[in-house]
């Protein structure tokens, strides 16, 4: 059985986290994740602190192991859900898409382990001095908002860089990619894309048919112009985002165009006008299973093959 500091830090048995994707990552999900060993966590999206407060309790409801809610700190209501997750005493929470020093120290008087995600090491240093618990090293190969570097080249170099514990995310689809972040340094990994065809997973059957449907070249990346790139499925909407955008399009324009188009992906399934967030290893992912099924899956995975590493050695 495969165990690292993480699971002791965060009281889970399996070091995997459920990557926290809007208009996806609900309590449903979430609690699967969690009730299976691993941290299931709750996107708190763009909603407000009402709704959160709704989930965390139906996922409080569903399981009483440890999970998590991931702040977007872009988010128009993110100072009143950064209050909620201490007002809940929600175990972790995990930030994206930005800078969360702002709330850390009323996160971490409050117990809260605080786990961001950086896509660059200056970042992670600077969350590191600030307190964090540990960081999620996010490379370019995952769904939704990305940065420039590689998982490959990303995680190493963070590891190097903090003493706190790193987690491995983008492009980790089984046990291969869990055994391949291990040597990296990682302690454990994130798994988006994945999870989107959990039994348990609330999106689309529109979405859940589309990543199954995928390659290894069904993605593209838009929005790098104007620095909000974004990963998702080759789509009548996001062919026609990227030809706006090679043309000249304004932000202003862009964001527009944008407004709107994960929900109706996630929620209406609506094929020509959402944007399918999803990973490189969409092509990887072959049938639905439930949550369960996916970490045991990854984790064994792992396992077979760190136990047989060693035939590479003489």
């Amino acid at each position: 059985m495969i165990k690292t500091p993480i699971c002791d830090l965060l009281g889970i048995e399996k070091p995997v986290f459920q990557g926290g994707m809007a208009w996806i990552a609900d309590a449903s999900l979430a609690s699967a994740v969690s009730e299976a060993g691993g941290l299931g966590i709750i996107s708190a999206m763009n909603a407000n602190a009402e709704w959160l407060r709704g989930q965390i309790q139906e996922l409080r409801s569903k399981t009483d192991k440890p999970f998590g809610v991931n702040i977007m700190l872009q988010s128009p209501f993110a100072d009143e859900v950064a209050q909620l997750v201490v007002d809940e005493k929600v175990p972790v929470v995990v930030t994206g898409a930005g800078d969360p020093r702002k709330y850390m120290k009323q996160w971490i008087a409050a117990d809260i382990k605080v786990i961001p995600v950086v896509a660059q090491v200056a970042l992670a240093r600077m969350v590191e001095r600030a307190g964090a618990t540990a960081v999620v090293a996010e490379g370019g190969e995952s769904g939704g908002h990305v940065g420039e570097t590689t998982t490959m080249a990303l995680v190493p170099q963070v590891v190097d860089a903090v003493k706190i514990p790193v987690i491995a995310a983008g492009g980790i689809a089984d046990g291969r990619g869990v055994a391949a972040a291990f040597m990296l340094g990682a302690v454990g990994v994130q798994v988006g894309t994945r999870f989107l065809v959990a039994t348990e997973c609330n999106v689309s059957d529109e979405y859940k048919q589309r990543i199954l449907k995928a390659n290894d070249i069904s993605t593209i990346v838009t929005g790098r112009k104007y620095g909000g790139a974004v990963r998702c499925l080759k789509t009548p909407f996001s062919r026609r985002f990227a030809k706006a955008e090679r043309e000249g399009a304004s932000q202003d324009e862009l964001n527009a165009m944008g407004a709107g188009s994960l929900r109706k992906a996630a929620v209406d399934g609506n094929y020509e006008e959402g944007s399918f967030m999803a990973g490189q290893i969409a092509g990887m992912v072959k049938e639905p299973q439930t949550a369960a099924q996916i970490v045991d899956d990854l984790m064994s995975g792992a396992e077979e093959v760190l136990k047989g590493a060693t035939k590479w050695v003489k």
